[in-house]
């Protein structure tokens, strides 16, 4: 049979692109795909549920944990709370068939692929520099200054393109949604996500 084993889906891109909506919609259309949840080392916010928002740790858990190679990347946010994806829950999912998406910045993405390597990064990018302001500008929720900002990151997160495995420009949301869902076939198709299949089908098996 036709590989359907799980995918680590990592994905990056500038603030602003769409990465959100975009994910938000693969998430609903395919129900064998779960966000990753990460561990934090900040306390719970009213209506946030352990394991489904975050797992809650203490900081010197938290740091066990890191020492003990459970993350598959971390980070200590503006010098207070520390967020990690958790090895353990990642494994767990794929293991059982279904996909693990998870949102975060392009530095983290290249840990993630250093530490599983089987991983896919997938870049989502602006039609356009220009776009991408103007979508910034359309929100409505920066200052000028902290648009300029976003603007000299971009920039500085769209060098490292070439480091990923797949780019998708988000000019229409439903186009690019069908070029995340492209990907997921193609890679499923991958010689190397099918050698138990290949090897019963040339051993005559199936």
């Amino acid at each position: 049979m036709q590989n359907r084993d799980g995918l680590l889906l990592v994905v990056s891109g500038p603030a602003g692109v769409g990465k959100g909506t975009i994910n938000g919609l693969m998430l609903e259309r395919h129900s064998d795909i779960r966000m990753s949840v990460s561990v934090t080392t900040r306390k719970p916010r009213p209506g946030e549920i352990e394991g489904v928002h975050y797992f809650y740790r203490s900081e010197e858990e938290f740091l066990d944990m890191a020492k003990r190679g459970k993350f598959l990347e971390y980070m200590h946010v503006f010098g207070s709370h520390y967020y990690g994806t958790p090895r353990s829950f990642v494994e767990s999912e794929l293991s059982c068939g279904r996909s693990v998406m998870l949102e975060i910045d392009v530095q983290g993405a290249l840990k993630v692929k250093s530490s599983f390597p089987d991983a896919l990064l997938v870049f989502i990018a602006p039609p356009s520099m220009s776009q991408l302001k103007s979508r910034l500008i359309g929100r409505g929720t920066e200052t000028p200054e902290q648009i300029e900002r976003r603007s000299a990151t971009a920039f500085e997160e769209l060098r490292h393109i070439s480091s990923f495995d797949y780019v998708i420009v988000n000019d229409v949301i439903d186009a690019a949604v069908s070029r995340f869902e492209a990907i997921l076939r193609a890679e499923r198709c991958r010689v190397s996500r099918n050698s138990d299949f290949i090897e019963s089908i040339q051993k005559g098996v199936q």
